[in-house]
């Protein structure tokens, strides 16, 4: 009895405490502050994050299904889905299974690249592209990035990058549609330069952002891979598929480059069930893949209207972004005041100060920007 007594008397006062606390805490706190959770997973609500080159409307449904049911399975490691999709790629690309890598996004396998190139020689790239994964060569002493001198067009001058490659050059780097130009690169000049260049050393061509363009299968270099030619090409699933965070992507070259670059950190053993189960499901899905450029496309064009009306200029772009001409002000500024605004966009790029890339998001987001965009060049002028 005394034990029932005293566990009673004592559950009776916990809860009489707990109470005490949870009132003193109610009446402490401001009336009108209410403290909601950071989303673990995207932006905050009504922050427009429009500085990374995402797809929102990713993942598919398809996509989502296949990833529900793969991560009841995620107790086991990846083998067979690896093996499928590899084949899917080189089906699709008319290569076979040896031609392909898979990795985490396309920047495993640009390091992997980078690195092998780095070992030999010197990468050789325009003055501006997405250079992140190149940079790695700098950081471990292994060679130098090679740039060629800026144009005002920022196009790529391939004449002039194939009269740089010298014995120093290993690897040429093309990012095509580039980023954070978003400019194409023509086909049939894209074609003549790898297989010239391709003679002197690698090249590697980024395609991240093909399959955003009206024509995917004219604008690739794939099929000198499949003629024998030395080109590695990257692609992704973080763009057009809308699986940035899942983290797939995969490279295309000759099998003895396969095999080369594996020994550098890519490879297929750090992938997850749920993220190859998207990519395959969504591989092939073009209905989806046209609903997201239709989508793209009705936001460039906002984009591009706001800027006209705003008075600054934007380079043509096929891609989910736009680089804008700020004129005489200044993009790190600008994008701090446009986070003020509630929109999340890219500062300086290098030395290019007065150029602004932001990127396509829902059509919501993208209204938020070029809403905010008078208000914002109006504050700064």
């Amino acid at each position: 009895m005394h034990k029932k007594f005293s566990r009673r008397m004592f559950m009776q006062g916990a809860a009489a405490a707990l109470s005490a606390t949870a009132a003193a805490r109610i009446t402490a706190a401001p009336s009108k502050e209410i403290v909601r959770p950071q989303p673990i997973y995207g932006p905050p609500p009504g922050v427009a994050k429009l500085n990374a080159n995402e797809n929102p409307y990713g993942p598919s449904p398809a996509a989502l299904k296949a990833m529900m049911e793969a991560s009841q399975k995620g107790a086991y490691y990846v083998y067979d889905s690896v093996m499928r999709l590899k084949s899917m790629i080189a089906e699709r690309h008319g290569v076979t299974p040896d031609h392909v890598a898979l990795g985490s996004g396309s920047s495993a396998g640009l390091t992997a690249a980078a690195i092998v190139a780095g070992r030999e020689g010197n990468i050789l790239g325009p003055d501006l592209f997405w250079d992140t994964t190149s940079r790695v060569v700098e950081i471990q002493n292994l060679g130098k990035i090679k740039r060629l001198p800026k144009l005002d067009s920022l196009a790529i001058d391939l004449d002039a990058m194939y009269s740089a490659i010298d014995d120093s050059v290993s690897l040429v780097q093309v990012t095509n549609p580039n980023n954070p130009t978003g400019m194409l690169i023509n086909p049939v000049k894209m074609h003549e330069f790898c297989l010239k260049a391709s003679k002197k050393c690698t090249v590697l061509a980024d395609e991240a952002y093909n399959e955003l363009t009206d024509s995917s299968d004219a604008n690739t270099v794939i099929p000198l891979v499949k003629e024998g030619h030395d080109i590695i090409v990257a692609r992704t699933f973080s763009k057009i598929y809308g699986l940035a965070g899942m983290r797939v992507g995969y490279l295309i070259a000759q099998p003895e480059k396969i095999e080369q670059m594996q020994r550098f950190g890519i490879g297929w053993y750090g992938l997850n069930q749920a993220g190859l189960a998207a990519a395959i499901a969504c591989y092939e899905d073009h209905r989806f893949m046209d609903f997201c450029r239709g989508k793209v496309k009705e936001a460039r064009e906002m984009v591009a209207s706001a800027v006209k009306e705003n008075g600054l200029s934007a380079l043509p772009s096929v891609t989910n972004f736009m680089f804008v001409n700020l004129g005489d002000l200044n993009a790190e500024t600008f994008r701090q005041e446009m986070e003020k605004e509630g929109v999340l966009i890219r500062g300086i790029y290098r030395d290019y100060t007065n150029w602004s890339r932001v990127s396509m998001g829902h059509l919501e987001d993208v209204e938020k920007y070029t809403s905010a965009l008078p208000k914002v060049l109006h504050r700064m002028s």
